[in-house]
């Protein structure tokens, strides 16, 4: 999973990147100090593994991994080329989904591009350059297909250049596409665009440090920003990117404190990872023995088949079944062979859906899969 971390120059972004990845991307007072995207990849926290790995005394012990893109920041006029936003659009277009870093806080001593705090104006802002670029991606489509759509003689070609008018018409009205009602007959069509407000997005509320531990809905800009994203559909995390910055700088013991003592649960990375897991109906199943236990992601719903093939494509290919076991149980229990003796592992074909947590072994048939 790839997530692009945007938000407009001094809201917190490089800040909170460097938080939630240790990859030390340069923060700076002043607009583009992140020049090229910053890449990071992040272990996913998840006590499974651990627990997994303790009971089969595992040698090596592989979680998932997010990968986090800095992009450089964005300013009115992105969408023709102004500031960076070409190579802002260019890298927009690589990730799964957007987490965008809104402002929400005062501070004289950090300039703002626009000389005022105002978390949904940022965020209109850089959702209407988005939107301007996916316009001129649908024209161009336009230009291509309207030839051979003219009079009719060309059916696929009419029926997309319908298509392209609706939508062109609904981003026109400065709606992101995310929140077109695409039909089925035209899916085909909305893939092939890779339109840039297709993505998810998460907005990550920035606050400052001494508004940590108040109510959420007691801070105006915070409220502002969570009533725009429920009304988009999207998601709203509240996180200070100074405070993660500094959590991820001490060691274990303090930052239980710290957390402990902000009423923190856990840390807005953890937060960060659940909220995305979710956004892109995501989970994870595990695989666990001697040599390793490791996370391997999947999407909800992926059949056992094709998370086999996650592993190896000859598993998916020579797939003959799949013994699962949930992850709990088989912890309880203290053992595989324990497990089995309760009837608690369950032998499933290809049709299978797989769960969240579920431990998997699969069987496979090499001389099938080599067919």
């Amino acid at each position: 999973m790839k997530l692009g971390v945007v938000g407009l120059p001094n809201v917190g972004k490089s800040t909170l990147f460097n938080a939630i990845t240790h990859a030390g991307a340069e923060c700076a007072n002043y607009p583009f100090c992140t020049i090229e995207p910053n890449v990071g990849v992040v272990a996913v926290p998840d006590e499974r593994l651990d627990k997994l790995a303790a009971l089969y005394q595992s040698k090596k012990v592989t979680p998932a991994v997010i990968e986090f893109v800095d992009i450089a920041g964005l300013v009115k006029g992105a969408s023709r080329g102004e500031g960076l936003g070409n190579k802002f659009l260019s890298h927009i277009r690589e990730v799964d989904a957007i987490v965008h870093v809104v402002r929400c806080f005062e501070d004289a001593n950090i300039t703002h591009v626009e000389n005022s705090v105002d978390p949904v104006r940022d965020i209109q802002t850089i959702n209407l350059e988005l939107i301007l670029s996916d316009m001129e991606t649908v024209q161009t489509r336009m230009n291509k297909v309207k030839n051979n759509a003219k009079g009719g003689a060309d059916k696929k070609a009419a029926e997309e250049y319908e298509f392209l008018e609706k939508i062109y018409a609904f981003l026109e009205k400065e709606n992101p596409a995310r929140n077109f009602a695409v039909e089925e007959k035209d899916e085909e069509f909305y893939k092939n665009l890779f339109l840039l407000t297709s993505k998810p997005v998460i907005y990550a509320a920035n606050i400052k440090e001494t508004d940590m531990g108040k109510d959420e809905d007691t801070l105006p800009y915070v409220v502002r920003v969570k009533e725009f994203a429920k009304a988009e559909g999207s998601e709203t995390l509240v996180i200070c990117a100074k405070t993660e910055e500094e959590l991820s700088q001490m060691e274990a013991e303090d930052k239980v404190l710290f957390m402990e003592e902000f009423g923190l649960g856990e840390s807005g990375l953890d937060r960060l990872i659940k909220k995305s897991y979710s956004l892109l109906g995501l989970i994870s199943y595990l695989t666990a023995g001697e040599k390793e236990t490791r996370a391997w992601t999947i999407a909800k719903g992926t059949k056992a088949p094709q998370a086999a093939g996650k592993i190896h494509s000859d598993f998916e290919r020579g797939f003959i079944r799949a013994d699962v076991v949930n992850w709990e149980t088989l912890v309880s229990l203290g053992s595989l062979v324990a497990a089995k003796e309760k009837g608690k592992v369950r032998s499933e074909g290809k049709e299978y859906v797989m769960q969240d947590g579920d431990v998997v072994e699969f069987f496979f048939n090499v001389s099938k899969s080599a067919k």
